[in-house]
């Protein structure tokens, strides 16, 4: 069945009159017939596919790769879409396109996973932005302008404007704007603190080492605090080496135990 260029006012002025192949290939079961009528089908609509994907330009992505998303796209809109319900081809591959689109974007072009509704809020803030830049000379629009134009929260708003920065990462080597040492942002960045563990082990013996008796309290400052040896700590306190040992042993295997019966 030839397919032609329809005299028909369209969104797209050059959109193909593809009604009488549609119901055609409804028509015909699977095979090397229908297979054929579907790619005619689909070559006609793509001049439409790709303009859609024109509309992404500038968004990261190489346009090739963009037409090949908005031909999927197409395809899908092709096997999906049904003449009986009476509406147009192109009413129902539209939003399918851009769609599909849309969804490779959020699937494939944030480098980390940021939640859709975040993704959502970006969109509008961008577009609400764009919108106001057109009636606002000379600066950028407040948050407050952005909320009330795109009827969203301040708050939403705020969120939106920090998901506009986070599209891509930065390398951790990337040098650092207005440096002239070389000074990157993993110079920035912070690491684990091991002192961070001593805290929760100082401050989980604490109330364990106070219950201990006045002379066993001081042995242990003497020599955990104080780094004194074992012999001098027996002739501070007129004691065997031997005595101090048992002493210190037996401190530190109660306060483990019950620190560890604790936290069981």
């Amino acid at each position: 069945m030839p397919i032609h260029t329809s005299t028909k006012q369209h969104p797209h002025d050059d959109a193909p009159d593809t009604a009488g192949a549609f119901r055609k290939l409804a028509t015909l079961p699977a095979g090397p017939e229908r297979d054929a009528l579907r790619d005619e089908i689909v070559e006609a609509w793509l001049p439409m596919a790709d303009r859609l994907a024109g509309r992404f330009r500038s968004r990261g992505e190489s346009f090739e790769d963009l037409r090949q998303v908005a031909a999927l796209g197409l395809v899908k809109a092709v096997d999906r879409y049904d003449p009986e319900l009476g509406n147009a081809f192109e009413s129902y591959a539209v939003p399918t396109i851009t769609g599909e689109i849309k969804r490779h974007f959020r699937d494939h072009m944030w480098t980390l996973h940021v939640p859709r509704r975040v993704q959502d809020l970006r969109n509008r803030v961008r577009f609400a932005s764009q919108d106001l830049s057109q009636t606002i000379s000379g600066r950028r629009p407040t948050v407050a302008e952005i909320a009330e134009h795109a009827k969203l929260s301040e708050e939403d708003v705020k969120t939106g404007l920090e998901a506009l920065e986070s599209f891509t990462a930065l390398s951790l080597d990337a040098e650092l704007p207005g440096s002239e040492d070389g000074y990157s942002l993993s110079d920035a960045l912070g690491s684990p603190d091991p002192a961070l563990d001593t805290v929760v082990d100082r401050e989980a013996v604490k109330s364990r080492l106070a219950a201990l008796p006045e002379r066993e309290r001081a042995i242990l400052y003497m020599r955990f605090f104080g780094d004194m040896t074992q012999s001098r700590i027996a002739e501070e306190l007129g004691i065997s080496q031997m005595h101090v040992s048992r002493l210190i042993s037996r401190c530190c295997g109660r306060v483990r135990e019950q620190v560890m019966r604790d936290v069981a």
